[in-house]
């Protein structure tokens, strides 16, 4: 199957609010390969600190699992070229993409720099610049080098999601330069909504990808923020299906993909829209 959300959701099990152990994550992840909705699955997200964990978790797999990786460097550039080294020593492992916090001091030049020096061409960096210094230095630094922002979209404390003005702002940057994006955290859900045991107010993926396509289009930030704030499916779901399959493809090369601690929830929620259909043949979803 290839669809218009093919690699909509990076695997991000073992990261928060999620926490899901490695000796369980990994096997799933495995499964989604082979599920009707593998199209859809990303790489395996996997923090560079805990790369020591990762064979034994690869042993304890049947053979024959080639497992593709986005490796997160939450430090910054400095600690790239060992986690690489690292990396490279495990068997059956390809390295799909790098996820780069951007540190406060050293410039986005530098980072960039570092990346392009230890980076095969064919892999791209998500570099993750820190809330309040995505502005148009930092922007156009980006869009000039090979590599993609990382916008951040929720966490384990309300302060860390963005307002919609906020995060209409950072599309508007992305899309007024071609910029190619990222999100994670806290979008695992396709709407807009009020998390009933937090209190925390998420972003939907598909409001993001309206708002997305509103960017594209030259909307004014109030515009984008208002997409990005709907709450009713109907409207939502009866806009994204106007786009069709090759208007979400034109929005998806500027919106890539999510970061998602649940791959089931997206997929759930897209289907229960009506926007993917899962098959009637009986075949597994390969729940983990």
């Amino acid at each position: 199957m290839n669809t218009a959300w093919s690699g909509l959701i990076d695997d991000a099990a073992l990261f928060p609010p999620g926490d899901v152990p490695l000796p369980r994550a990994l096997p799933a992840h495995l499964g989604y390969r082979t599920a009707w909705f593998a199209d859809l699955v990303g790489p395996f997200v996997f923090p560079a600190p805990r790369l020591g964990e990762l064979a034994a978790a690869l042993a304890a797999v049947p053979d024959g699992h080639a497992l593709d990786i986005s490796l997160t460097v939450p430090v910054g550039a400095p600690a790239l070229p060992p986690a690489l080294d690292a990396l490279a020593k495990l068997p059956a492992v390809r390295l799909a993409a790098v996820e780069i916090a951007l540190p406060d001091g050293p410039s986005v030049g530098d980072t960039l720099t570092v990346l392009d020096r230890e980076l095969p061409p064919e892999v791209t960096a998500h570099v993750e610049v820190p809330r309040g210094a995505f502005g148009a230095e930092v922007a156009d630094a980006i869009a000039a080098s090979r590599h993609h922002a990382k916008l951040r979209t929720g966490g384990t404390v309300a302060t860390a999601f963005p307002g919609e003005r906020e995060l209409a702002a950072a599309l508007i940057i992305c899309a007024r330069r071609g910029l190619a994006f990222k999100c994670t955290a806290g979008l695992h859900h396709a709407l807009r909504h009020t998390d009933p045991v937090t209190g925390f107010e998420h972003h939907g993926f598909l409001n993001v990808l309206l708002a997305t396509e509103a960017a594209l289009d030259g909307a004014e930030r109030d515009a984008v923020a208002a997409l990005l704030a709907e709450r009713s499916a109907g409207p939502v779901r009866d806009r994204v299906a106007a786009l069709g399959a090759d208007g979400v493809a034109r929005v998806r090369s500027t919106f890539t993909s999510v970061g998602s601690c649940s791959v089931h929830e997206p997929v759930d929620d897209l289907t229960t829209l009506g926007l993917l259909t899962a098959p009637d043949d009986g075949t597994p979803g390969n729940r983990g």
